[in-house]
Order: C-alpha cells, then structure tokens, then sequence
C-alpha cells in the first residue's frame, strides 16, 4: 500500500519537493531555486518555465534518492506563494506572460484610484483585504490590458487565469483541472469570504472576466490526479492545497481558535486561527480563508499581517551590499556586537505591509556613525524582522481584545537562535519552535494525506507535531518599552 505523500512547495525563490512517511516524518527534501526577474523599480516578475522546470527538476531529484518507488506514493501536496498571477494558453499550457510576483508594485496606481473612487470599503468587507497591488486582481487586470493577442485567445476560449496552484495542478493533471483552493482564492481579491464564490462586484471591479478564473475547491480533497509528469505514474491523487502561510498554520497544528503562528520566509506572515468566525480587523490586519476539509467541510478563517520583507533583508546584505557570504552567516556576525548600536534598518524594499500598507515606502538605514560596524548593520537586520513582526501581533491583540497565546515559529529564518531570542524579546511573549521547522511542507502534506484517508482526523495529525525549543522573555518591559520607541522614530521617517 502507497505510504508516502509527496509534497510541492513553490516558493518566491525557488521550489522545494519533499517526501513525508505515514509516522508524519520528513525523509528528504529538495529545494531548486529559478531566477527572479526586475524589469522596473519595484516589479518583480518570474517565467513561468522556470517555476515548472524547478519543480519537475526537484521531482526527479528527490526520487533520485530512492527512498520509495514512485508507486509507493499515495498522494500529492501542494503549497505555494500566493497572489503571484499568472495567465496561459489552456491548449498549450505556455504561459502568455512572466508572472507578476506578489511582491511587485506596478499595479499601485490603479489600486490608489479604486481608493479614492471609494471602493476600499465594499472591497474590505467582501474579501477582508485592502485595496493593495499585493493581492491578485489588480495583477490580473494588468496581464489582460498587457499581454499580446490576448483579445483574440479571450474571443476564442483559450486563456486560463491563476495563482501559481492553480498553474502548478493544471500542469501535473496534463491540463485535466484548472481548480485553485479556498484558502489561494481568497487572496485574490475576486472572492466572496462569506460565499467561498467568485464575486461579481468584483469581477466587473477589477475587468477580470469570470470565465478565465479556475474552480474553487475545498483544501484538502481529491482535486486531480496526475498524467504526463516525467517520473510519476499516472493516475496519483493530487489532495491537497494551501497557499504557502495557510500551510503553515496547519502545518504547525494551529487548530485550535486563537491559536497563531509567525514564519519566517522571504517576508514575514503571521496567521492565527479565528475557527468559523469572519473576524474583520480594525488595525489594518487581513482576514482571510485559513482553509477546507473535505466538499463539506466547513471554512476557517484567520488574522493575517504580513511584512513584505523578512529573510529578503539578509538576502539584500547578501547580494546588495555583500557583508555576508552566506545568508545563515549574519548570525554569527550580529553576535560580534552587544547590540544594534543605534542603527535602525526599516526594510521597506518594497513597501511596508500589514498594519501599515504603505507601498511607496522605501527602506531606510539611519543611526550609523564612525563606529558603525557590520555587526551593527546584521543586528539591526535581525532586529528590524522581530521588531515588524511584533507591530504586527500587537495590532493582532488589538482586534482580539486580549493577549496572544505562545508564538509557533516556522521557516528559515526560524534556525537562527538569535534572530529567536530578539522577537521573543521585542514580543515580550514565548516561542516555540517545533522539530520540522519547514512546515508549510508539513501542512501540505498533512492535508493531502487526510484528502486520501491516510490520517484520519486533525487530531492524529496534532498527535504528531512536536516542539523542537521554546525561547522566553529575558528583558524587562522598560528595555523593550525603549527599543520599540527607537524602531518607531525610524519607522516614521521611512514613512514620510
């Protein structure tokens, strides 16, 4: 009997497959990374070849490893970034453009008009997002009035629409289902929170014709099996989907209403579990779709603020300002020096996001001095992804009305033991850090294996989450009180 669930996860820089045993037990991974693309100050765009050559690259890597026969695999698991959009021939599959990344700005001034036509209101209450060119719609809206010969491939039936799930399942099922789950249709700004439904207000909003857009199905389900993928047998279930953050809170067993997690990722993104309530936030936070078990499940929902830079920072000192030759290398270079020494780094390369939506902003270094060193610029980094990430959960217990439970942290970034020990400090809250740090692996996993009955409950699947380590507050209150009032001077001159 199949015991293995094969799990694709696409990310912003490059691709990871992953095979997971029946216990629950990662046995190997693959990461494949694909170039970004920057045509213009403040775009960001990737070629759709490459996202799929990664993937099926790291589909033959991770069989390579021989750690199962690719009929020992039950099932597939997708978990993907997000509002990145996409539009291809559905005869061909080829892509009609580069996608637009979610990171990418181009489409701000059209956002700015709907803003001041006084659509962000109505907009907010159907979707629980702002109006923002981070979100799906305004990107769509702008390969459509940009692509070549698109009027005569609408004219004949021939475009499909999608996030980077949908691209991906239309792919491995040879072009059979062009579906997208509950929880990537509900950052698109084209669904219905309270119907789970495309919403005709805001298609005709956004100029995105109903008919190219893929069929919302529930998270965790048969969706499609594959055919034609190299190295795969026909006929395996594709059943289950998540958009990469989602993923994450289930992957870290986030089932319980109030229960929230903060992964480290190229951004940062915070999610916590409000169960069946649509709770809309007064603090500039996201409500979105958390996910679906089953046709007839019910949908749950969750808080989300995101900053649009967390682990890109360090990538930027990498690459940019080449301080470091190795991302996990800031570590050991921030704990050269006692502290941030006055610098403050507010890295809004990008724009800032939740809770200040600001996508004109532009990062900042101040506080530097003769004895500014390197140390002192990693420190500030470092200090810069805890300091956002703590904006962001303070906003959360403001819609709440009350404090958080302990933080679960997850991604990359969620190695590094010190990065760790400033967020539980700026936060002024417990961490927990659980053995598989890369959990929206784990989450796309654990949804395609309920999707095939190879687990049968979350219950047995938050039998096999554990923690790893948990970091406590070691600072006072005054101590943080102080840091938070240097992040917050820097941070008003960055939105200036």
């Amino acid at each position: 009997m199949a015991q293995f669930v094969l799990a694709i996860d696409q990310g912003t820089t490059g691709s990871t497959v992953a095979l997971m045993d029946a216990r629950g037990k990662l046995r190997a991974s693959v990461n494949v990374e694909f170039p970004q693309i920057y045509p213009h100050p403040g775009w960001v765009e990737h070629n759709p070849a490459d996202i799929w050559a990664s993937v099926g690259k790291g589909i033959r890597a991770i069989l390579r490893k021989n750690i199962c026969k690719p009929t020992d695999i039950a099932c597939i698991g997708i978990t993907n970034q997000r509002e990145t959009s996409l539009l291809w021939d559905n005869r061909s599959g080829e892509a009609l453009n580069n996608a637009i990344v979610w990171q990418c700005r181009r489409t701000t001034q059209f956002c700015e008009a709907l803003r001041a036509a006084g659509h962000e209101k109505k907009v907010r209450r159907k979707t629980g997002l702002v109006l923002d060119p981070y979100f799906s719609a305004s990107k769509f809206r702008w390969l459509l009035n940009n692509t070549s010969g698109i009027a005569h491939l609408l004219k004949g039936g021939h475009v499909a629409a999608g996030t980077i799930d949908s691209y991906l399942i239309w792919r491995l099922t040879g072009g059979a289902a062009h579906v997208t789950d509950v929880s990537n249709a509900s950052r698109t700004s084209l669904m219905n929170l309270k119907s789970g439904h495309w919403d005709q207000y805001l298609l005709d909003l956004f100029e995105v014709p109903r008919s190219i857009l893929p069929t919302i199905v529930p998270s965790s389900a048969v969706l499609g099996h594959t055919r034609g993928v190299p190295g795969l047998p026909d006929g395996i279930p594709i059943s289950g989907v998540a958009g990469d953050q989602q993923a994450a809170l289930f992957g870290q067993a986030c089932f319980a209403q109030g229960d929230a997690k903060c992964t480290f990722g190229t951004g940062s993104f915070i999610l916590m579990n409000t169960g069946a309530e649509i709770l809309h936030s007064n603090a500039g936070l996201l409500t979105t779709v958390a996910w679906q078990l089953g046709e007839n499940g019910k949908r749950v929902y969750a808080l989300e603020g995101g900053a649009f830079v967390c682990g890109a920072a360090v990538q930027w000192l990498r690459d940019g300002l080449q301080i470091i030759k190795h991302a996990p290398d800031i570590e050991a270079l921030a704990l050269q020096v006692p502290d941030h020494g006055g610098v403050e780094f507010v890295p809004a390369l990008t724009g800032l996001g939740a809770p200040h939506w600001s996508p004109d902003a532009r990062g900042t270094l101040t506080g530097l001095t003769r004895g500014t060193a390197r140390g002192h610029i990693a420190r500030a980094t470092l200090d810069a992804m805890a300091l956002q990430n703590a904006d962001i959960l303070r906003a959360m217990e403001s819609d709440l009305g009350k404090r958080m439970r302990p933080l679960r942290v997850d991604g990359g970034a969620a190695a590094n033991n010190l990065l760790m020990q400033i967020q539980a400090d700026v936060l002024g809250r417990r961490l927990i850090r659980p053995q598989v740090i890369e959990t929206t692996v784990a989450g796309a996993c654990y949804l395609a294996g309920l999707g095939v009955g190879l687990w049968q409950s979350t219950a047995e699947v938050k039998a096999i989450w554990q923690a790893e380590r948990e970091f406590s507050v070691q600072i006072t209150a005054a101590a943080r009180r102080k840091r938070q009032a240097s992040w917050n001077t820097a941070l008003q001159r960055t939105l200036l």
